[in-house]
């Protein structure tokens, strides 16, 4: 079974599912990730392409490194 990423999913929804991908959103600039209970609080509502725009991060980058990781991403 090949595991995806819906990117319409809460950033919490994937990171419960997949809590390999929060190690490799943190090196991309998501900082916040690491900050105790974020996850759990704005991690519900937001979204990887919500994140990244307000962290102005490409999100071309991000999916790409999520494709890196084995992901498929919708």
């Amino acid at each position: 079974m090949e595991k995806t990423i819906d990117l319409r999913e809460s950033v919490y929804d994937i990171a419960t599912k997949y809590p390999d991908i929060v190690g490799m959103m943190v090196g991309l600039g998501f900082t916040d990730l690491e900050k105790p209970g974020m996850l759990k609080t704005v991690g519900r509502f937001m979204t990887i392409p919500k994140g990244a725009k307000m962290k102005n991060i490409d999100l071309e980058l991000v999916k790409q490194k999520m494709r890196d990781m084995g992901y498929a991403v919708e």
